[in-house]
């Protein structure tokens, strides 16, 4: 009964849901298109003797992380075809950017929303094998539709955090329906486990962060090496990931702290969401800040003067780890929950993060505890933190030692999952 309340709400909504995917293609186009994809509808049949294995992953930091774990299922099963479904065009443009050179193998797709209706025009359409869902994406149509099907699904790379358990819980019937729907899950740690069981999901089974199996490609070092270049002998504080409310904290603190206690450090901000770069701009400019963006900066070195370098690129995050000294992760200074901070530690750069790491809150607490991060409270303490560290060279690179060390320790995850998930894409059959 909850389900089909649940899937009425999704019908009424479904104009607005529309409206307002048409209303943010204003600043970015990529909503615009595929729609059709987001109602059940494809263009192009799929050939009757592919074998697929789909893989969910909702926007650009499931994309990223899905990226070894797709490596290992073209490597293990290369009679299959990968289909990577997203929910935001970030995400799609990062997976494409991706995979690219896999060609056909790797193909991609909306997934729709989550009605009945449409998720079955999806899986008959596509007839996976398997289903894999990345971290948290767990949507109660796309699970009684994959059981109808016949299609076995798997969460991996799982996490839960308390504040989305207590949000489980709200909805218990609905949630505990999905979670019970799935075949096995591949959590990060014990805490997202025994979460996990919680709500009555089966076959769980800790298999850590494959995040920390993502290795940094040479391309993007090489562009690091020639930024940093173009940047000079300055240092350089990265903020990145940051998110809405964020730069505007750390602009107001940039513009109160005296130019000589920077000492002449470059402060690069790389914004999370591509559609806000002009309204950053906008903020580090009502400041008086002087700015470059990214996009502006071509072959050339970038001026002395320069106080903040906009990062207004995509798929460049490795490119501003490797070119800078230090990074503070966004997401954590207010109540957003944190970002990655294993990419920056892969690198061998130091981290700082906020107070609000929730959504990363084991491996956040794991990276103090190895030395390789530290924790600041607000805005303020973060640059005082970053400029005490920016002067004490010996101290930054022992922490960027740890960081790599931390980052190497816990690698693995990718080959326990493909371990778990062997039965599962060996019995898999396809939807019909």
């Amino acid at each position: 009964m909850m389900r089909l309340l649940y899937s009425l709400a999704w019908w009424l909504a479904l104009p607005l849901v529309l409206t307002r995917l048409w209303w943010r293609g204003r600043k970015e186009p990529g909503y615009r298109q595929h729609l059709a994809e987001r109602l059940g509808f494809y263009a192009h049949p799929r050939h009757a003797d592919q074998r697929v294995i789909w893989l969910h992953a909702v926007s650009v930091g499931e994309t990223r992380a899905a990226e070894p774990l797709v490596q290992a299922l073209l490597h293990d099963y290369p009679e299959h075809t990968i289909l990577l479904t997203h929910m935001t065009p970030t995400g799609r443009a990062t997976g494409q950017a991706l995979f690219v050179r896999y060609g056909p193998r790797v193909t991609q797709a909306y997934l729709p929303y989550d009605t009945g209706w449409m998720v079955g025009r999806f899986l008959r359409h596509f007839a996976p094998r398997v289903c894999l869902l990345m971290e948290t994406e767990v949507w109660p149509n796309v699970m009684a539709q994959c059981r109808r099907y016949g299609v076995p699904v798997a969460l991996v790379n799982a996490r839960l955090s308390e504040r989305s358990l207590a949000k489980a819980q709200r909805l218990s019937g609905l949630m505990r329906e999905a979670a019970r729907a799935m075949t096995c899950v591949a959590a990060q740690t014990e805490a997202d486990a025994t979460r996990l069981r919680s709500l009555g999901a089966p076959d769980v089974q800790v298999t850590g962060s494959i995040k920390f199996d993502v290795a940094p490609a040479e391309q993007a070092l090489h562009k690091g090496e020639i930024l940093r270049r173009q940047i000079g002998t300055r240092t350089v504080l990265l903020c990145a990931s940051t998110r809405e409310g964020e730069e505007a904290l750390i602009l107001d603190a940039l513009s109160a702290l005296p130019a000589e206690r920077l000492a002449g450090a470059l402060v690069v901000i790389v914004p999370r969401h591509p559609q806000r770069f002009g309204d950053v701009a906008s903020l580090i400019e009502a400041r008086g800040l002087r700015m470059r963006r990214r996009s502006d900066l071509g072959d050339a070195s970038l001026e002395n003067g320069i106080q903040v370098l906009l990062g207004d690129s995509m798929g460049e995050m490795f490119a501003y780890y490797a070119a800078c000294d230090l990074a503070f992760i966004g997401g954590s200074l207010l109540p957003l929950g944190g970002q990655n901070l294993i990419e920056a530690c892969a690198v061998g750069k130091p981290v700082l993060i906020g107070p609000h790491t929730f959504n990363f809150n084991a491996v956040s607490e794991d990276a103090i505890a190895a030395g390789a991060a530290l924790r600041i409270q607000d805005a303020a303490g973060m640059l005082r933190e970053a400029t005490r560290l920016l002067h004490a060279e010996h101290e930054r690179l022992a922490m960027g030692g740890k960081a790599l060390a931390f980052a190497q320790q816990h690698r693995g995850a990718t080959a326990r999952t493909m371990a778990m998930l062997r039965t599962l894409l060996t019995a898999g059959g396809p939807a019909q």
